[in-house]
């Protein structure tokens, strides 16, 4: 995957989200991520995965290497077309659930991340995205 080039995968199905999380630890390893940083992206790229299907019915992801003078990130893009979010603040805090999970999912992604931010209203769908710079990966001289 090269710089700013915009990867989608479709998310409806389990095997889709593993499809998923192994495009991202694949970006993470060719981005030069440490396995510290490749982990957490991979954590954060299961659980949007897992809310984009549960929770929306089925989307997709885009994944996009990005790179400035600050460093090298991989940012997720996950889309769906489900019922949306009716309070953003109350699912972003530990514990609460629509589901039978334990809440962590989408806190736990915003804590693994440096950038994230939903786009989210009831019966309009969900947009989250997640940038994850990497503090070891060396920045390439165009």
């Amino acid at each position: 995957m090269s710089l700013d080039e915009v990867t989608r995968l479709e998310i409806g199905s389990d095997v889709q989200i593993a499809g998923a999380r192994q495009a991202v630890r694949e970006a993470a390893v060719a981005a030069g991520f440490s396995l510290v940083e490749q982990t957490k992206i991979v954590t954060a790229a299961s659980e949007l995965a897992r809310n984009t299907l549960v929770h929306g019915g089925g989307g997709h992801m885009e994944l996009t290497v990005v790179e400035n003078s600050g460093g090298r990130a991989i940012r997720l893009t996950f889309t769906d077309d489900g019922p949306g979010i009716a309070d953003v603040d109350a699912a972003l805090s530990d514990g609460y659930s629509t589901g039978n999970g334990l809440g962590l999912g989408l806190g736990g992604a915003r804590r693994l991340v440096q950038e994230f931010t939903i786009d989210s209203r009831p019966g309009g769908g969900t947009t989250v995205t997640a940038v994850a710079w990497s503090r070891t990966a060396q920045r390439v001289p165009r």
